[in-house]
């Protein structure tokens, strides 16, 4: 294979001539062979990246510290890995030591070479531009890693939401085909008091309009950036002007609302917002990971369990039990889940284990938030599209366990008492009998009353008291 010869603080090393990147990216995939998940397979990181690189060229350009041919080489550079260009160029593990050092490298190796094509020169000729005097220039891994990192989360968030909104909608759709439709609600699962289908599957609805709510939130601190911190917050070898200029030119390319941090040593070390999402994800995937066991519960039999719903039939579920069908759907949607609770212990320990002016870890940090909001983005819509939409409601069986059930009596309790009502769900206990039939043989409602006290409007919906 051609090669060409490179050189850095270590000595001289061969490097494939055709590559993009160069000797510290070739070191790098050489020292991290750990998850064999390669950068190039984050495409909205190395856009990130791209974007923070052109930023800054153009803000060193504005403070008079870069030449305009070479600022529009690097600009042009990174246009092309926005648009998709040399992804495969990126071959770094996303664990790695070093900070996210190469990482940083490896953009600025990718982009050098290919702006220095641009101006009509070969790959390596870093005198006229090299990835460290000119992409790097007045930048530390420390401020450009951490501010890819909050744009590319942003986008990963904007995604996830796209996936709850179809899921959340899911949700909305089916409240409104069950509609009235009387089931029993359970609590320690036992059976309670009445309720409605659509009302359950509101409750859904609801939980996810409140999480996408949580995550707008913590959104909006992703903007905060420090970018003119460069290696510990003190701007070293960062002109004046430079901070501001690149926030600047970030809000222009991404048409979001960057800033510059207002303590830039406290925001260079600073992973709380990383822990913020973390949580937010992890409660959403506990959240899914709830209804999902509730599906699962309620669709359990179909002849001997509660058998409320059905569950849309995705696959055969046994190998050895002929017509078996198992709740897939949702079993896949607890496994991932679970995964997700563990992502986020482990980001955590990553923010805990920080030292001094720098979190060494935010790689760790970066490969899992990023795994886990895809990994959660993808079941919402795998749970919507292939279990959600397809659930039926098994009226009559639902209707049957109300007024069959001896939870019933809680709703007559204000109207007969709770001594009697406590004597009528004995006797139906021990008798096998409706409630209904021991409170109209017992005299103690007349029917017109009972039917009244047992409508479904009367049963499932709090009574508001009429407003004066």
């Amino acid at each position: 294979m051609p090669t060409r010869q490179e050189h850095d603080l270590l000595g001289y090393r061969e490097v494939p001539s055709h590559a993009y990147y160069g000797i510290q990216t070739l070191r790098a995939f050489e020292n991290f062979k750990v998850t064999d998940v390669r950068l190039s397979r984050f495409s909205t990181f190395i856009r990130a990246l791209a974007t923070v690189k052109k930023a800054a060229a153009i803000a060193n350009h504005q403070v008079g510290v870069l030449d305009e041919p070479v600022k529009n080489a690097i600009c042009a550079a990174c246009d092309e890995l926005i648009a998709g260009k040399m992804h495969e160029e990126f071959i770094v593990d996303m664990f790695q030591g070093g900070a996210g050092t190469s990482t940083n490298m490896n953009a600025n190796e990718v982009i050098a070479n290919r702006a220095l094509e641009i101006m009509g020169h070969n790959k390596g000729e870093y005198q006229y531009c090299h990835p460290n005097n000119h992409v790097n220039r007045s930048q530390s891994t420390n401020d450009a890693y951490p501010t890819a990192l909050h744009i590319a989360l942003d986008n990963y968030i904007e995604r996830l939401l796209r996936s709850m909104t179809i899921l959340r909608d899911s949700f909305i759709h089916k409240s409104q085909e069950f509609g009235e439709h009387l089931k029993m609600g359970r609590t320690h699962l036992q059976d309670a008091v009445p309720m409605t289908a659509g009302q359950e599957f509101n409750a859904f609805a609801t939980t996810m309009k409140k999480e996408m709510v949580r995550l707008e939130d913590i959104r909006h601190k992703l903007y905060e950036i420090n970018m003119g911190a460069t290696a510990i917050g003190t701007g070293l070898n960062a002109p004046a002007g430079y901070a501001e200029a690149c926030a600047d030119a970030l809000t222009l390319l991404t048409n979001k609302p960057y800033y510059t941090a207002e303590d830039l040593i406290q925001a260079t070390q600073d992973t709380s917002t990383y822990v913020q999402l973390s949580g937010n994800i992890r409660l959403i995937a506990a959240r899914l990971s709830k209804i999902a066991n509730d599906l699962r519960l309620l669709s359990s039999g179909p002849r001997a369990g509660l058998a409320n719903y059905r569950l849309p039939e995705m696959q055969p579920g046994s190998s050895i039990m002929p017509g078996k069908v198992n709740p897939v759907i949702p079993e896949v949607v607890n496994q991932a889940a679970f995964h997700i609770m563990g992502i986020d212990h482990a980001i955590v320990m990553a923010a805990e284990g920080g030292q001094l002016q720098l979190n060494v870890f935010e790689p760790v940090i970066t490969f899992n938030l990023f795994t886990g909001i895809t990994m959660l983005a993808h079941i919402c819509e795998t749970f919507a599209k292939k279990c959600i939409d397809g659930i039926s409601l098994n009226v009559e069986h639902c209707r049957e366990e109300v007024l069959n059930n001896i939870g019933l009596v809680t709703a007559l309790n204000p109207h007969i008492g709770y001594d009697n009502a406590t004597y009528v769900a004995q006797k139906a206990l021990e008798s096998g009998r409706r409630v209904y039939d021991i409170v109209l043989e017992e005299g103690m409602l007349p029917q017109d009353k009972l039917d009244e006290i047992i409508a479904p409007q009367n049963m499932v919906y709090p009574q508001v008291k009429p407003k004066h």
